[in-house]
């Protein structure tokens, strides 16, 4: 990793710890943090592919009330980074990204906690009319959410790539990497279950029994395959659901008022 690299890491960091506590441009996603790690250091196909495997896992984490979601965005930039500089296979980056969103679950509210001291400090900036304070507090702690993964980011891509690093990875016993990545196979199909219960589209259900049985005993068929197929039923879908379409659905009943108007033009 060179120079330029090294800063463009530590800016994509940067980015996606701020936007994990935005919500809005959604950076922090592992599909988009681990494909922007790709590309910075060259290998774009690596950083797509282990984003995608992230995304899975992280598909049901999100910030509910007080309640903290696990941190994606260090576990996809962190993760990346060993993955593609390290050498190490996508198995092993995952395996590391679980424990890593724990780690970054605690950091972040620590970082949330020490907020608190901005958010006293614009009430004092707001009762004495000081616009210019207020907008500096948000960007203060806007900025540390963003140091929270650039900071940890950094440290392991200075030393990514190195003895160190391959070493730390290689005392790792077996069993506990193993255990790791079946773990994540199961968060998969948690965050999966948590989607499918937020949304409450128990008439979408057959599609996704559909899509099961199609992946379980179907052989040759891959995710593209599937992708396809999926967005097919679902453009089908909407065509021919009357909820899609104001212009098809049964007209109102006619109130007293009106049909009795029209009876008396019929009838004269």
């Amino acid at each position: 990793m060179n120079a330029m690299q090294f800063i463009l890491v530590i800016l994509v960091a940067l980015v996606c710890g701020m936007a994990s506590v935005m919500d809005e441009r959604q950076f922090h996603r592992p599909i988009v943090a681990c494909t922007l790690i790709g590309l910075v250091l060259g290998d774009l196909q690596t950083g797509i592919i282990l984003g995608g495997q992230l995304e899975l896992i992280a598909l049901g984490w999100m910030n509910v009330g007080a309640a903290m979601a696990p941190d994606a965005a260090l576990a996809s930039t962190v993760s990346a980074i060993i993955v593609i500089v390290g050498h190490q296979s996508i198995g092993e980056g995952i395996a590391i990204a679980v424990p890593l969103a724990a780690a970054g679950q605690v950091l972040t509210i620590f970082v949330r906690t020490i907020a608190v001291f901005f958010q006293h400090q614009a009430d004092h900036f707001a009762a004495t009319a000081n616009f210019r304070g207020i907008e500096w507090c948000h960007i203060g702690a806007l900025f540390l959410q963003g140091l929270r993964v650039a900071i940890p980011t950094g440290a392991v891509a200075a030393v990514a790539g190195t003895s160190i690093v391959s070493q730390w990875l290689n005392d790792i016993p077996p069993v506990v990497t193993h255990g790791l990545q079946v773990s994540g196979g199961f968060i998969v199909v948690v965050g999966y279950a948590m989607v499918i219960n937020m949304m409450r589209a128990r008439s979408l259900m057959p599609f996704f029994f559909i899509g099961f049985i199609l992946a379980t005993f179907v052989n040759g068929m891959n995710l593209v395959g599937l992708g396809i197929l999926g967005a097919c039923a679902a453009v089908v879908y909407v065509q021919l659901n009357p909820d899609f379409h104001d212009s098809i659905k049964a007209p109102a009943a006619a109130t007293a008022t009106g049909s009795g108007s029209d009876d008396d033009d019929v009838l004269g």
